[in-house]
């Protein structure tokens, strides 16, 4: 397939374990990727640097750091210094929940792709080993697909581009042996809710732990930074 002709995605890339992963098996596909990131006033600005390095390392044509201030709104542990990122594990939505952030991320994939002319949105969202967060299930999911049909011109002329979110059904040890055997490095990656301007993780938070779970379950070394000791 030659440049002139290859199909182009919009891939949201976090910086995380489960973007890069997503960004791997889109390059697999032969998909020119535009990876697009947001800073939207996120505790763990580390993940945008993160964010960057692995497009780089996974031939991203492009990579875009959108500036969107959710402090402004406020209401998460991710966007509110006043509340804290809890440190076990709750019931219920958790604090980390940002309100509507992969609304808000599609959208601007959805902008994206119809600028780009890509027929393809990659998002790394999971229902399996995940937070709990309402806007990573498969109802979710649907839901974007029928707006994507309607909300844009490209949509309304039939050309709506595909969202596809490749993770959803997989447990993160799964999603770790794919990333391994598409040779994503995750020594880039960046998790933890609350990583240190180097990118350290905290070994604490619920992402941190599980992460970890997932490396130990594959049957993997954890590539992990972190600032003190791993999670046990």
């Amino acid at each position: 397939m030659s440049d002139a002709t290859a199909r182009i995605a919009v891939v949201l890339l976090s910086g995380g374990l489960d973007s890069a992963t997503v960004m791997a098996m889109a390059r697999q596909q032969g998909l020119h990727c535009h990876a697009l990131s947001v800073d939207y006033g996120q505790r763990h600005r580390a993940e945008l640097a993160a964010a960057r390095d692995v497009a780089a390392q996974l031939g991203a044509v492009a990579h875009t750091v959108v500036p969107v201030d959710l402090t402004v709104i406020g209401g998460s542990a991710l966007t509110d210094p006043a509340i804290a990122v809890p440190e076990a594990p709750s019931s219920g939505i958790p604090a980390t929940y940002v309100p509507a952030r992969n609304t808000l991320l599609l959208a601007l994939a959805l902008g994206t792709a119809e600028v780009v002319g890509a027929g393809d949105i990659f998002i790394g969202v999971n229902a399996v080993d995940y937070s709990g967060y309402p806007d990573c299930r498969p109802a979710f999911i649907e839901a974007f697909r029928a707006l994507a049909r309607v909300a844009t011109k490209a949509g309304v002329e039939g050309r709506a581009p595909a969202i596809h979110a490749p993770l959803i059904d997989l447990s993160k040890a799964d999603i770790i042996r794919r990333g391994i055997e598409l040779g994503v490095d995750y020594s880039l990656t960046v998790s933890c809710y609350q990583a240190d301007a180097h990118g350290r993780a905290c070994a604490r938070c619920d992402s941190c732990l599980l992460r970890a779970e997932g490396f130990r379950a594959a049957g993997i070394p954890d590539p992990t930074r972190y600032a003190d000791a791993p999670p046990r």
